[in-house]
This record gives structure tokens, sequence and C-alpha cells, in this order.
């Protein structure tokens, strides 16, 4: 009686890896066939030398489970992470929604960055998009469009947050009153699908904004914040 792999031989030509692999994919039941072979096969290995194919199998098998739990610890911590932030976020739009007025809102915005370590957060709004001329009161929140539009084609790249450092002109054009700003998280405030001002967040560190960190907080922020504003400042 004789097996499959007896009535099916090798093709006649020069074996590879790819004509190998081809008559094994053919043929599914080899290693069942063959399986005192395969308990001798010996195959290289970077560190040992050569193993058995079996060992080398096993050894692949381990590997597979150790990176398995690595993606799920991985997961694990940024469920993690995405549940603190989360709450955060949570926290911090209950206590601007419940500000008395517009003062406070910048005032428990400021101490809520400064919770966290940074040395600030506030918010420029665009003149043209809000009525804040004397005498509203907000006229010190304005900031000209056309001003802040060569400092967005050169920072934001055509993206909605920048995260890094700004050169001093950068700095004075936008938080005139702070000192010592080492990097800054700007988001620019969104109503309508239309910009509308500013989120900024700054620290005295110059590495602690950089291209590349998540800017979930900062999109949620300035997604909310200018229909907060509405309450105490008019849209044009």
């Amino acid at each position: 009686m004789t097996t499959r792999q007896e009535q099916t031989p090798l093709p006649n030509q020069p074996l590879d890896d790819e004509s190998v692999s081809e008559y094994l994919r053919q043929h599914p039941d080899f290693f069942i066939h063959n399986a005192r072979q395969v308990e001798q096969m010996i195959v290289p290995h970077p560190v040992k030398g050569s193993v058995s194919l079996v060992e080398w199998q096993l050894t692949r098998q381990r590997q597979q489970i150790v990176n398995l739990e690595q993606e799920i610890t991985l997961l694990m911590e940024q469920a993690q992470a995405n549940q603190h932030l989360f709450g955060q976020l949570l926290h911090l739009q209950s206590h601007l929604a419940s500000a008395s007025d517009l003062a406070e809102l910048q005032s428990r915005l400021h101490h809520w960055a400064r919770g966290l370590g940074l040395a600030g957060a506030t918010f420029r709004l665009f003149n043209d998009s809000w009525q804040l001329a004397v005498p509203s009161g907000f006229h010190h929140l304005g900031l000209d469009r056309n001003s802040f539009t060569p400092l967005q084609l050169q920072r934001f790249n055509q993206d909605s947050h920048y995260l890094g450092r700004l050169q001093g002109p950068e700095l004075l054009l936008l938080i005139p009153e702070a000192k010592a700003v080492g990097s800054v998280a700007l988001s620019l405030l969104t109503d309508k699908e239309q910009d509308v001002g500013v989120l900024i967040f700054s620290s005295r560190n110059k590495d602690h904004y950089h291209q590349g960190m998540g800017t979930e907080l900062l999109h949620c922020i300035a997604g909310f914040l200018p229909h907060l504003l509405t309450r105490w400042i008019s849209r044009s």
C-alpha cells in the first residue's frame, strides 16, 4: 500500500524554498506520515547552533505567548490611561460649566492646568468671530486672525494642534503676559466647522510638549469650550 507522498513525487526541478513550501501546502498530511523523520530533523539556531524541529517549534510558540502577553498588558495600560483621561476631562467640563462668569472660567481652567504641573492655560478668540469690542470687557481676549495666520501656516501644518516650542514674537502674540514659557500645546477652537480661536497650554519645560504626543484631551476641550463661552460672549 502506497502513501499519498509516494503517489505524488516531487517535481523534477531544482528544489528551492518556494518549491518545498508549495509541496507542503499541497500535502498537508506530510508531517503525519513522516512523524519519526520530523522528530529527528535538526534546524539551525542563532544561539544554540542547532535544535530539533520540535524544540524550534516549541520555542516559537513560547515567544508567541510572550508577545500576546505583552500586547494584552499594553492594551490594559492604554485602557487605564483612557479611563484616567476621561475622568480628568469630565471633572474639567463640569468645573468650567459651573463657573459664574467668564473670569471665573478662565481662572478655573488656569488652575486646573497648574494642578497638572503646567505653567498655565488660557485661550484667545478671533476678533472676527466674536463680539469683543469695547465696552464688552472681553477685548483683551481678542486675536487678529491675519496676525495669527503666519504662525498657523508655519506651526500647525494643516493640523488642528501644535505641540512644541515657539519663538519670542509668537509667544508675545499669543500670551504676552506669560513669562519663562518653554513649550506650548496649541489647539484651534472650532465651532460649526469654523476656527474661532486658540486654546493654549504652556509649560516652563522646553521639552514637555513635543510632536508625537497624544492630542485627545486637547481636542475634547477645544470642542466644548466655544459652546461654554457663548454664555457670556456673543458670536459675530
